[in-house]
């Protein structure tokens, strides 16, 4: 039986995002997804870590904005897709952590997954708000002599 950590560091964050990442790129259903977003692993993998130091330490490290790489992508990303991606999320942290830190690390992944499918959903529903408005400004309007 492989040790858990009991702590969070650079070093276990590390540790996690190879780990996690690796069965994400395995997934059959988020794995295209991934895949073909992202061309330069090694980069994301120090983004990604990036991030999640900010998060667990409150480093600041992570510079990025995830939202518009998420929204750019939101056509193939369902509520199916989050849920996939906290499962394995779930497992990966309940294999390498103890029961306190993986809990943490949870709790903020189901905050922020939240928080990137509600606004790729507002994108969607904006984008398609903006498609009907041009489509009725398109058609002719209604008038009671056309009727």
């Amino acid at each position: 039986m492989r040790i858990k950590f009991d702590r969070v560091s650079e070093a276990e964050i590390g540790v996690l995002i190879e780990a996690f990442y690796a069965r994400v790129r395995q997934d059959p259903l988020i794995g295209p997804v991934f895949n073909d977003a992202i061309h330069d692993w090694p980069h994301h993998l120090e983004k990604l870590q990036a991030f999640w130091s900010s998060v667990m330490l409150g480093t600041g490290r992570y510079k990025g904005r995830p939202m518009p790489a998420h929204v750019q992508h939101g056509d193939r990303i369902s509520r199916a897709s989050f849920d996939r991606w906290l499962a394995l999320w779930r497992a990966t942290t309940a294999d390498l952590f103890e029961d306190g830190p993986a809990a943490v690390f949870a709790e903020k992944a189901e905050r922020i997954g939240e928080s990137l499918l509600m606004g790729i959903l507002f994108h969607k529903d904006r984008a398609a708000l903006l498609r009907a408005e041009q489509a009725a400004a398109a058609s002719p309007a209604w008038s009671p002599d056309t009727a």
